[in-house]
């Protein structure tokens, strides 16, 4: 099947989720029930894309030890797996969720870092992976050991190459890929404070860096902002969708979901307003599931009806 979007995860990771009830540091806590998921932006976005019927590659680096959970779940899903293996293990994300309390405790491993030959492999799996898709999406944080400029590399190789480039990062390597333009990004609230350097009150301020962005030559910028929604940013018009109040279950692989939602959207020829309602859709129904999954397509779908978009 030809597949025509292709994910890059540099430093994927097993979520490993844990049901503690009144979680309390310092103490013996007990496990009320755990799961084990591979787990890593892009591999979570290619999850999701799969669920609606694209045909999706991956890719990054993956470590040899632990690597079954993952072969397993991308034969599973029908995913093309060009993952570079590097040795040692896949760094574990511990998240213990405490439904008594409402909150989710995140310990995050840092990755293994790779060798410049493992960095010349995936080059050389991107380059191969540019042959037959059009879509890229680049996301997620940057193992130790690789320059946070490797997004900015990559976003304007790929466009040198007519290629699409969504690119969900933070911090320094979000920032250095700023100049190259990417087709669209996804800044969550805080990463886009930190991008603009001071604090954004209010929608209007949000909408008003969303704008300089764009200036820069990014088509679109998508700001999610948790239980407010999201705003969504092109030339042409800016909107804000906000969710109906859900009961959430786990947070994790949300603004993941948004993106895949926000691609689907844009594949499908939709408007910016509908591209909004359809990725918040899409995040809704990942937080009313454990780990990085998503309900069955029409109840995503259904769930479009329920957002409230507003142009800015």
């Amino acid at each position: 099947m030809h597949s025509n979007i292709a994910t890059i995860t540099l430093n994927p990771a097993v979520d490993q989720t844990a049901s503690i009830s009144h979680f309390r540091a310092g103490e013996v806590n007990r496990v009320e029930w755990e799961q084990a998921d591979p787990g890593g932006k892009g591999v979570n976005v290619a999850s999701f894309l799969t669920d609606f019927g694209f045909s999706v590659s991956v890719s990054g680096f993956l470590g040899k030890e632990n690597a079954e959970l993952f072969d397993h779940f991308f034969t599973q899903k029908g995913i093309q797996n060009q993952f570079v293996t590097i040795p040692g293990k896949t760094r574990v994300n511990v998240k213990i969720i405490d439904a008594a309390q409402k909150q989710v405790t995140d310990i995050n491993f840092p990755g293994q870092p790779p060798t410049e030959s493992d960095i010349a492999k995936l080059r050389q799996a991107i380059a191969t992976l540019t042959q037959d898709h059009d879509w890229f999406v680049l996301s997620g944080s940057v193992p130790a050991g690789l320059s946070s400029d490797i997004y900015g590399k990559l976003v304007s190789e790929l466009k040198a190459q007519n290629k699409t480039v969504v690119l969900d990062a933070s911090g320094e390597s979000l920032r250095q890929a700023i100049p190259f333009a990417p087709y669209a990004i996804k800044p969550n609230i805080d990463e886009l404070q930190e991008l603009v350097g001071y604090p954004l009150e209010g929608e209007e301020a949000i909408a008003q860096s969303a704008q300089t962005l764009l200036e820069k030559g990014i088509h679109s910028v998508v700001v999610s902002m948790g239980a407010q929604g999201a705003i969504f940013a092109e030339q042409e018009a800016i909107v804000v969708a906000r969710p109906p109040q859900i009961e959430v279950v786990s947070t994790v692989g949300a603004g993941d979901a948004m993106v895949s939602g926000f691609i689907t959207g844009k594949l499908r020829g939709l408007t910016l307003a509908d591209c909004a309602r359809l990725a918040t859709a899409f995040s809704i129904g990942a937080l009313s599931q454990v780990g990085p999954r998503l309900p069955p397509p029409e109840t995503v779908e259904s769930y479009m009806s329920k957002v409230d978009v507003q142009v800015l």
